[in-house]
């Protein structure tokens, strides 16, 4: 048995010896003169490093595009609400939008067209002299074009009782049309610098009327628009 046993222990060494051997004196710049088995260790070492190098390229590549779908996901959910919350109120938004459409329909008919401004401004001035008030002063004003509309300044200046006064405000306030009063300034009717002792008051005020602008106007806008933002866009 104890033959036997030393037997064992030398072949092992042996082809420990061997192998070893192999591994010995290595030209590393001549690697193709290596014996069978350094080339197949390097061979195995290679491998196993491009292996693990796109193994860490393609891991890291996909982590940064879960983290990437982790960071869009609370806004995806926010989304999702929100569209399900639309879907399911589909019906009343329909009617809420059906609303407002009728709502700024009748403001457009508070709005005089250009071919209306005359009749406006007639009624105005029907309005103080329906009251028994004296126009010392009516001058409509230069149109400032808006986006889309149009608003004309009117300055006034009226003379008559107080309560004359306060009525022909409430009318003008009253009128189909918006129109607005600014810039109000109520005193004693005055000769020569000082009250005439009539009881008559003059009310000074600027009335503003405004007008929606018809298709062409909107389009001259819009152009006039366009060319200042290439203009400004220009070095």
């Amino acid at each position: 048995m104890a033959t036997k046993a030393v037997s064992t222990n030398i072949d092992i060494g042996a082809q420990f010896e061997r192998v070893a051997s192999q591994f010995r004196g290595l030209d590393m710049k001549e690697p193709g003169q290596w014996p069978v088995l350094p080339k197949l260790a390097l061979w195995l070492v290679t491998t196993a490093g491009v292996v693990a190098l796109a193994w860490f390229l393609v891991l890291s590549a996909a982590t940064e595009a879960l983290e990437t779908e982790r960071a869009r996901e609370p806004g995806l959910k926010d989304q999702y609400r929100n569209r399900l919350a639309q879907a399911v109120n589909l019906t009343e938004l329909r009617k809420q939008k059906q609303q407002v459409q009728e709502y700024v329909t009748q403001l457009e008919k508070q709005l005089p067209g250009k071919a209306d401004m005359d009749a406006l401004l007639s009624d105005i001035n029907q309005a103080g002299l329906g009251r028994g008030l004296q126009f010392e002063l009516f001058k409509p004003g230069q149109v400032q074009v808006k986006d889309y509309y149009a608003e004309l300044p009117i300055t006034i200046k009226v003379s008559g009782r107080y309560h004359d006064i306060g009525s022909f405000a409430a009318d003008v306030a009253n009128l189909s049309r918006i129109v607005t009063l600014q810039n109000l300034s109520i005193g004693p009717a005055q000769t020569q610098g000082r009250a005439d002792g009539s009881g008559l008051l003059v009310m000074e005020a600027s009335a503003h009327t405004y007008r929606y602008l018809d298709a062409t106007e909107v389009a001259d806008q819009q152009a006039a628009k366009a060319k200042a933002a290439s203009t400004g866009a220009k070095p």
